[in-house]
């Protein structure tokens, strides 16, 4: 199947510094109840990986595929009060802990 030039896909990471390892809940729930803010970056999969040498990091890894317009305007997006609330919530929480990257595949090009 062809991929759909209209689209970019991104893998967004984010890495979190929990206190003590008990942050595995709080995170799960989290990342639950924030599902549908994941989905209006498009098609979404998340998923919550724990550091198995250190059970107080934690990474996020949330794949997506959008419009390239959309992408375009994602420096835009992360200024939006929504976007911002939800990232100053998480850094409330985990003060300090919290660093965010985004990731292009380029692994068809390989």
């Amino acid at each position: 199947m062809a991929e759909d030039a209209s689209k970019a896909k991104r893998i967004l990471h984010v890495k979190i510094k929990t206190p003590s390892a008990d942050a595995t809940t709080l995170l799960t729930t989290m990342m639950k109840n924030t599902m549908p803010l994941y989905k209006a970056f498009g098609d979404t999969q998340v998923r919550l990986l724990r550091n198995a040498d250190n059970q107080t990091q934690f990474l996020q890894v949330i794949e997506y595929q959008t419009d390239r317009t959309f992408e375009l305007n994602r420096q835009k997006l992360a200024s939006d009060p929504i976007i911002y609330n939800y990232l100053q919530a998480w850094r409330t929480l985990f003060p300090g802990a919290i660093e965010v990257d985004v990731y292009e595949d380029v692994t068809e090009t390989v």
